[in-house]
């Protein structure tokens, strides 16, 4: 259940940086809303996942999935640069993500 949690604030983590774009252009009210519910739900499913998971294991793979995720999603909906040095950062940090789920 713990990793389900940190998979979620994960998700809540990418709406969140999603929502810092929609604040950016909208400047609403409504946009300010949608951003401070994305990361309050996120660190509120972090930290039901740190009553179980190790803080730096959680944390990491916390902030892979937010920064690969947002890399990823400005790629596609944002048109941001698709280089395949980028990309390949990408995937070390997914990697890594998924090592340290294999080794906690």
């Amino acid at each position: 259940m713990a990793w389900i949690s940190l998979i979620v604030a994960g998700m809540f983590e990418v709406c969140g940086v999603l929502s810092i774009n929609k604040l950016h252009n909208d400047k609403s009210l409504t946009a300010l809303a949608l951003l401070l519910l994305c990361f309050g739900l996120s660190f509120f499913f972090l930290a039901i996942a740190l009553e179980t998971l190790p803080m730096g294991v959680a944390y990491a793979v916390w902030t892979g999935i937010g920064a690969s995720g947002g890399a990823l999603l400005g790629m596609f909906f944002f048109g941001e640069s698709r280089d395949w040095r980028r990309i390949f950062f990408i995937l070390l940090i997914i990697s890594a993500v998924v090592g340290l789920k294999l080794i906690s």
